[in-house]
């Protein structure tokens, strides 16, 4: 062999690029970057699915059991809870809910304090017993002495919302007819709050009213702060089919 041939099978062998059929052994892949992957598979695993979120929580109204619950119309949108502590109370509290889509009930006024009849509360209210009726009653009617402060309520202005004397622990009651709304307990709704009209009977009592409180007890009705009671009718709105539900903590816990 010339030095010239074994010179050219020399640089042929280290030139040689590890192709298969060239007659050169094949490299073998660095052990440091881990066996080779087949062609076309995936670099990862394919994640997991997400969890679905969780539904919506429809906030009830606080207080109510599954009994007084039911009697809340499907349509209302508005409700004035007015919760007493105890059955034999005439003090009372009174908050404003509205119900919002996917959202449930939530307060957007008070709590104020209110009065209820002397001898507190009754789910057999007759009249001139000196309680307030317990349950869930339309709020579609109102008036006063005053004029209309802005309420989107039917309102009926008349001097006959007048009243004298004094209450149950001598507090004048001067005022207290100046604005009121009417509680849906045994009366024609879609007229004033004026009208005598008792349709189970006068022995069921009414003319059962939110009004303006005299600082003391009433007779059947529900009082709040005249400051309260403007805000109340500048916020009901007979659209949303506002009722009031009213009663001691126990009776509305039923």
């Amino acid at each position: 062999m010339t030095v010239r041939k074994a010179l050219a099978l020399v640089i042929g062998a280290g030139m040689c690029s590890g192709v298969l059929g060239t007659g050169c052994a094949p490299q073998q892949p660095d052990a440091s970057s881990g066996p080779a992957q087949a062609s076309g598979s995936p670099a990862s695993p394919p994640a997991s699915p997400r969890p679905a979120p969780p539904r919506a929580f429809l906030r009830p109204l606080p207080g109510l059991g599954p009994v007084m619950r039911a009697r809340v119309p499907a349509e209302s949108r508005q409700a004035l809870m007015v919760t007493g502590p105890t059955e034999d109370s005439s003090r009372a509290q009174a908050v404003l809910y509205e119900q919002y889509p996917a959202r449930g009930w939530r307060a957007v006024a008070g709590p104020w304090p209110a009065h209820n009849g002397l001898r507190g509360w009754s789910d057999e209210h007759v009249a001139g017993d000196l309680h307030t009726p317990i349950g869930v009653f339309g709020l579609s009617d109102a008036g006063g002495r005053l004029p209309d402060p802005g309420t989107l309520l039917p309102y009926d202005q008349d001097p006959e919302f007048h009243v004298t004397g004094t209450g149950h622990l001598g507090e004048p009651l001067e005022g207290s007819f100046d604005y009121v709304i009417a509680i849906d307990y045994n009366r024609v709704t879609g007229i004033t709050p004026l009208d005598n009209t008792r349709p189970q009977g006068e022995e069921k009592g009414g003319g059962v009213w939110l009004h303006v409180d005299h600082g003391g007890p009433t007779n059947a009705c529900v009082s709040l702060s005249e400051e309260h009671m403007r805000a109340l009718l500048t916020s009901l709105d007979p659209g949303k089919k506002p009722v009031v539900v009213m009663g001691p903590k126990e009776a509305l816990a039923q």
